[in-house]
């Protein structure tokens, strides 16, 4: 910048200049033709008007005409522009730097005469001294805020991955931790049943409760390994236009079992006919998985309603129960993984083969599945009031299809 600054000014200086000497010259003409006779003096600078920090000389060719004597150098540059035309230059005096611009004119009697402009380069340079300062005022300034903007990003830039692998470390610790029980259980029931001689009956439930727990531990690594692939991205989804009620109407028919042994009533309440671009499979594991959560959480005699409507372009999957419900310090983390909230949601469950088993990874999963077709999942619950789940999809016309 202050290069730039330097040539702009030496520039526009050499400018200057030669608009002085062309005044100069063009008062002299003036002159010389009122007055042909040699008797005036064409240009007089202790008299004559003054260009403001300008000094202007008016000699011959040689540089002796004039009534001020001239520096050597001036002479010079005056003859330099008798025979150039014009000239320009350059004079350091001690810490003056002086400028100067010579341009040659002839008069009407044919001589042959030299216009000088000087200007003191240092005294017009000052000027530009708090310029110059209110430039590296900014500079500093700049650099500070580059420097401050930069340290900001770079924080803001960490912090998904801080988040990113504190997250992933809670997860393996949470996942190890539930991997750990069931492995533990199948490991005490075995040893107990190896520790003596027993009947047949006895060794039966001891193969049926590892059995159950071995189901459990088979049901949490096929959800961790759905995650896992959907986190990557590999979990390849299949969509085709299908309808949601009648998804729903084949999960709730699976789900209906699983009510009955808990004593729930699993009513189908307002199903509206409702098309959506999905993956089949995933839309039928998401009902399945609410179904079994509001079975799991309803105590016997509750009821559990699952409803389908078409509003526009919007389709709804709407489940409530009359069950526990959630406290609500507690719905803002229902989606997390592994998150099953105070012991009063019971871990255990008679969970179907698709829900998460009661680790903690069935609403993930289906929230997973909801925002992967473009849809929300939202809940609303009171501790001891039952909860309402509501899934919303991109509906699509209903004239371009037709009901199966």
């Amino acid at each position: 910048m202050f290069a730039a600054i330097t040539w702009r000014f030496d520039r526009e200086l050499d400018h200057s200049l030669e608009d002085a000497t062309r005044e100069l010259i063009r008062v002299a003409n003036a002159r010389d033709s009122v007055d042909a006779s040699h008797a005036r003096v064409l240009f007089d600078p202790r008299r004559d008007p003054r260009i403001p920090d300008r000094e202007l000389f008016l000699t011959d060719t040689f540089g002796l005409a004039t009534d001020t004597t001239l520096d050597q150098w001036l002479r010079r540059l005056a003859r330099d522009a008798g025979r150039s035309r014009s000239a320009n230059g350059t004079q350091t005096e001690g810490e003056r730097i002086l400028r100067a611009h010579a341009e040659s004119f002839s008069v009407a009697d044919g001589r042959t005469l030299v216009a000088i402009a000087v200007a003191d380069e240092i005294e017009l340079e000052d000027r530009y001294a708090s310029l110059i300062a209110a430039f590296g005022v900014s500079a500093f300034v700049a650099v500070v805020l580059v420097a401050f903007g930069g340290w900001l990003l770079a924080r803001k830039s960490i912090a998904p991955v801080d988040q990113a692998f504190s997250y992933m470390r809670r997860f393996m610790a949470d996942a190890a931790h539930e991997l750990r029980t069931p492995l533990t259980v199948v490991r005490a029931r075995a040893e107990v049943a190896l520790q003596r001689a027993r009947d047949p009956n006895e060794y039966a439930d001891a193969l049926r409760g590892i059995e159950r727990e071995t189901t459990r531990l088979g049901r949490l690594v096929e959800d961790l390994l759905m995650l896992a692939h959907a986190d990557a991205g590999e979990r390849h989804i299949e969509r085709r236009r299908v309808f949601l009620d009648d998804v729903t109407l084949d999960a709730a028919e699976a789900a209906r079992a699983i009510a009955d042994r808990k004593s729930v009533r699993l009513e189908v309440a307002d199903f509206e006919e409702a098309a959506v671009n999905a993956d089949a499979e995933l839309l039928r594991q998401l009902v399945m998985i609410l179904l079994d959560n509001a079975i799991k959480f309803t105590p016997s005699g509750g009821v559990v309603r699952v409803q389908v409507l078409s509003r526009g372009s919007t389709a709804e999957l709407i489940v409530t129960d009359t069950g526990i419900g959630i406290p609500a310090d507690q719905v803002a983390h229902v989606f997390e993984r592994f998150y099953r909230g105070d012991a009063s949601r019971t871990r255990g469950s008679t969970a179907s083969s698709e829900g998460s088993a009661g680790v903690g990874l069935g609403l993930s999963i289906a929230q997973w599945i909801a925002e992967e077709h473009q849809g929300t999942i939202g809940i609303a619950s009171e501790a001891g009031q039952g909860t309402r789940v509501t899934v919303q999809f991109h509906a699509l016309p209903r004239e371009s299809v037709s009901s199966s």
